[in-house]
Order: C-alpha cells, then structure tokens, then sequence
C-alpha cells in the first residue's frame, strides 16, 4: 500500500507510508477531520441566534435563506465528495438535488433562485437532520479512505470548505438584508459594548510600478480564478492608507453627491435616478434626533462617522472617488500593494459577536512610514472588471462551473470584510459582484496616479 500524507501549506500530499511517517500520515488526516469539523460547526453557530421561521427568509433575489445556506453547503459535499467516493453512499433524499443546487447545469434542473424562499419543507430541523447524515459520512470516509484515495480527495475537500466559508458570510449578509425589511428592525444579537474613536488621518502610501506578478502562487488552496500567475505592467500609483469613513461620505452627500451626474458613470447616474438612492444602503434619517441611523446585524443606531463606510455599490464608489479628486485601485495594483511589505494584514474579519466594521485605532507613525491599514472591515471595490487571467482554463465537469461562467459584466473587490471567515482570504482572493450590488460589507479606498 502506498501513499501516506503530510499537510504543507494547506494541501496534501501523498507519499510512501512507512513506520516512523506513520505518525505524521495520521496527525495529518487527523488535522483534515478537525478542519472539516470547525468550518461545518461554525455554520451552525452563525445560524444558532435564528428561529425556524428567521431561517426561512428571502428578501430578495439575490439573497438566500438561513436554511438554504446550511443545506445547499452540505449538497455539496455529498454531491462532489461522498456520491462518487464513497462506495455504498446512499443520498440522504433524491428530492435534495432540485432543491439545493444552486447554479451546477451540468448537474440538472433546480429550484429557481428568486424562489428558494418558497422551498417550506424541509423544514429546518430536516436540514439539521442532513447536515449531521452528512458529516457522520464524511467522517467515515476521512477515517477509512486509503492514502492515495485522501490524497486525490483533499483538493475537493479544501474547495468545499472554502465555499462553505462563502455562504457563511453570504448567511450574513442575506439574514441582514431580510432583518432590515422587518417594520421593527429587529437585530442578528445584541450589540456589544463599543467605544467610539477618531480614526487614523488618510494618508497615502506610493508605488513606484513597473513590472509586477499577480495572481495565487502555488502555496496552500486557491480558487481556479485566481490563477494562472502572471506578469503585469503598473504605472506609478499611490493607495489610500485606510478605507473612506461614513464622515467623509457624509461630506459627499452634504455637498450633493447623489444630485450632480458629472461624478457617475452612466449606468450609474441612470440607476440613482430610477432608485432613488441618496446613502449608502440600510442608511436612513431619523426625524426625531435629526441624524443619521444605520441598521446594523446588531439593530438600527446612530451612524458611526468613524467607521469605514459599507453597503455602497461600485457606482456610489466609483461617484465618490471622483468627488474626492482620486479614483478606485485596479486590482493589480491592490495585489501588488497588498504583498508589498507595507500593508499590514489581519483587519476585522468574522467576529460573530460584532458583525460590523470598526474603526482603526489611531497608532503611532512617528517613524514616518506610512502603511496600508484595514483589510478585513469592508470588500474594497476595484476599476477592474471580473476577466479571466491569462492563460486561465476551468476545470472539467460540473465543478468547473464554480468561477469562470461568471467572467462578465462583474467588478472585482478585494480584501475581505467583517462578515469574512478567519483564514478564508489571501491577497490574490477575487470577490466579484455586478456594480449596482449592495447588501454585502462593500466599501471604498482610495487610490491615484503619480
């Protein structure tokens, strides 16, 4: 028997198994088991503060509900994973294939999106039921795959954990979406005990361009659209220290910023005026103090001028860049200034105890090195639209409909935000959305031309 595995990076890989590598062979499979685990818990645990009748919401299109979320994630892993590996798998419901597919042609007709709201049944303990049936499956097949068979899985293991972590932030931003349209706005939890600060000043950090190599480098897991590695020109630019706060868009809305089209792209004017948008989303006045309020996942309160401003679209973006006299990075030159060695990383990312971007604690820059700050709080919209790189080839069969179908009429963001799961981005990672979109943690830095 050959084929022992050792984690590196992220991936697995697999070699000869002989008695001291047992050891490593079984720490790694072992540490596969607890990544699955922690990633599957953790959706339950974001969908915990919700009743049956929360889960069952869809405001909109776009928006999923809580419970399709948890069962369309776990269709995934008994779809790819578990029906074509493990031998004797038996389906939890045939019915579940039209129910939870979500965009897979290859594998059927399925529930129209705009209608997954109206799938009742099962209800929500079912799916409960499922995703348990599921992981004791999974479980099993971790424990008894042989080597090779492990080795050939973990790829496809890694993808879908990596698109669970996507529907947890999607399972936030959906369940607030539907919260905000409730008359009594009602919250995810409890807010927290927050102090209010003034934010670092913006500053900005230079570069001096020239050739540059963007895109996943091989190290650890990555979606097929963030490859193939590859070289692009930068001319001279400059990048924002921090992402806009809702004060500075506040300025922008005071000195009409939603009333002169000479700062909007067309499309965008043209959707302003049908709309009627004046803020950002979830933004409204309250007539009786006479100020901003903001419904938040953790109820409506007054708008925080500190914090980083959310819920824009790349039009709004895009208007305000031109208001303040810059414009949005492309996303090279967000990659390359990401890896740069001046950008410090880590940002807010998921904490399910304050969904919601926080503002940057003012920090000491005496030394006089300027460094690019707030990855994490909010998706930052780029100029570019969502292309596929050189050289980039989808994978064969239905799992090769993840990414690149969606290569049209998209806007790339970069950088992760508040509802983003720890560990789930890199710097070469390609959020991308249709410009008009809002309801996911969007929001603004700065960039210009040297």
């Amino acid at each position: 028997m050959s084929g022992t595995l050792t984690i590196e990076d992220g991936t697995i890989e697999a070699g000869a198994r002989s008695g001291s590598r047992a050891g490593k062979h079984d720490a790694a499979r072992a540490a596969l088991l607890a990544g699955y685990q922690a990633v599957r818990q953790l959706t339950e645990t974001l969908a915990a503060p919700l009743s049956p009748e929360d889960q069952q919401l869809q405001s909109m299109p776009d928006a999923s509900p809580t419970k399709w979320h948890r069962a369309h994630t776990t269709w995934f892993f008994e779809t790819f994973i578990l029906q074509p590996h493990k031998p004797g798998y038996c389906v939890f419901d045939d019915h579940f294939n039209y129910l939870f597919n979500s965009y897979y042609e290859a594998l059927g007709a399925r529930q129209p999106r705009p209608e997954r709201g109206l799938i009742s049944r099962p209800a929500a303990a079912a799916v409960a039921q499922y995703r348990h049936y599921v992981d004791a499956a999974m479980t099993d097949l971790l424990d008894c795959a042989e080597d090779a068979t492990l080795a050939t899985l973990a790829p496809l293991i890694a993808l879908g954990l990596a698109h669970e972590q996507q529907h947890q932030e999607l399972l936030l931003t959906d369940i607030k979406h539907a919260f905000s349209k409730h008359p009594f706005a009602p919250a995810y939890q409890p807010p927290p005990g927050f102090t209010r600060h003034d934010p670092p000043p913006m500053g900005f950090v230079d570069f001096e361009g020239g050739i540059a190599e963007i895109g996943h480098d091989g190290h650890g897991f990555a979606f097929d659209n963030e490859g193939p590695r590859h070289r692009v020109l930068l001319h001279p630019f400059r990048l924002a220290t921090r992402p806009v706060t809702c004060g500075e868009y506040l300025e922008f809305m005071a000195d009409g910023g939603y009333a002169r089209p000479d700062f909007w792209l067309s499309d965008g004017w043209a959707l302003v005026q049908r709309e009627g948008w004046q803020t950002p989303l979830y933004w409204s006045r309250d007539p009786h103090r006479d100020n901003w309020q903001v419904f938040t996942l953790m109820g409506r309160r007054a708008v925080d001028p500190s914090e980083p401003v959310c819920h824009v679209s790349f039009y709004e973006a895009a208007a305000y860049a031109a208001w303040a006299g810059k414009r949005l990075p492309t996303e090279a030159e967000w990659e390359h200034a990401a890896v740069s060695g001046r950008a410090e990383h880590g940002g807010g990312f998921l904490d399910h105890q304050h969904p919601h971007p926080r503002p940057l604690h003012p920090h000491d820059d005496s030394n006089g090195a300027a460094r690019l700050r707030g990855y994490g709080e909010v998706w930052e919209w780029t100029r570019s639209g969502y292309e596929p790189y050189p050289g980039f080839k989808p994978a064969a069969g239905a799992i090769g409909e993840y990414n690149g179908k969606f290569m049209v009429g998209q806007i790339v963001l970069r950088g992760g935000s508040c509802a983003t799961p720890h560990g789930h981005i890199r710097p070469s990672y390609r959020n991308f959305f249709p410009p008009a979109a809002r309801w996911q943690f969007s929001g603004i830095r700065l960039a210009e031309d040297l």
